[in-house]
């Protein structure tokens, strides 16, 4: 999973040096854009296939690719926070994580331009550049930091930041940077890697699993306040 974040994000760093020529220009970013997620999407899925050539996938633009073994399955998004990416905003991420018979056992996410390598696996821990990540210890939501991409929905309680990028967001609940993270209607491979990741570091995220990969609700933080987050979110 690394080696394969690596190769791709040499591709990704260098269309992003691209795409931030394009914002002047008439043709506009998104057709490359498009054409960056599909080649990087490619070098991962070649990469992977390597060492495991009868896993399954399901892929953000590829969609789902079934092989004979459909008990093991790599998700992969491979840039989440396009939209960022699009308007030369370096907040964005390759993401892989992989299922194994509907449990998610293994998560990467990597941010390219800060050169930050976020990985965890089941039962081993969530690692930042091999250094090994705790969710905070705040039990007081004055003082807590909240990621969310619903701009429109005030929360009196929560101060609120809107990265553009959920897969980051997980990784920071992880990291103590965010003490708490909820979307509601994603898509499995923006949070497959990152709700792992937030569980291995001593966080407490909501199972996903009663959801379908393209509507789920995520509601993630420290172990501290999530009976009080889950009760602000009563609603939402």
């Amino acid at each position: 999973m690394i080696k394969a974040a690596e190769k791709a994000s040499k591709s990704l760093i260098r269309d992003f040096g691209e795409v931030e020529k394009l914002q002047v220009s008439k043709k506009g970013p998104r057709d490359f854009v498009t054409k960056t997620d599909k080649r990087v999407e490619n070098i991962i899925i070649e990469e992977l296939i390597k060492t495991k050539k009868n896993y399954s996938f399901i892929s953000e633009e590829i969609g789902k690719i079934k092989n004979k073994d459909e008990d093991n399955v790599w998700i992969i998004d491979p840039i989440d926070g396009t939209t960022n990416f699009v308007h030369g905003i370096p907040h964005f991420a390759i993401c892989i994580a992989l299922q194994s018979k509907k449990e998610i056992v293994s998560g990467l996410i990597f941010d390219p331009i800060k050169d930050e390598m976020f990985f965890a696996e089941k039962n081993k821990g969530t690692y930042l550049n091999n250094q090994r990540l705790r969710v905070s210890k705040k039990n007081i939501l004055d003082d807590c930091l909240f990621s969310s991409n619903h701009q429109g929905v005030k929360f009196s309680n929560f101060n609120m930041r809107y990265t553009g990028c959920a897969a980051l967001d997980l990784a920071y609940v992880a990291a103590g940077r965010f003490d708490g993270f909820f979307y509601n209607d994603i898509n499995l491979w923006d949070v497959a890697a990152g709700s792992l990741m937030v569980r291995e570091a001593g966080g407490i995220v909501n199972d996903l699993n009663k959801f379908s990969n393209n509507a789920i609700n995520v509601r993630a933080s420290n172990a501290g306040i999530n009976d009080k987050m889950m009760k602000e979110l009563e609603n939402f």
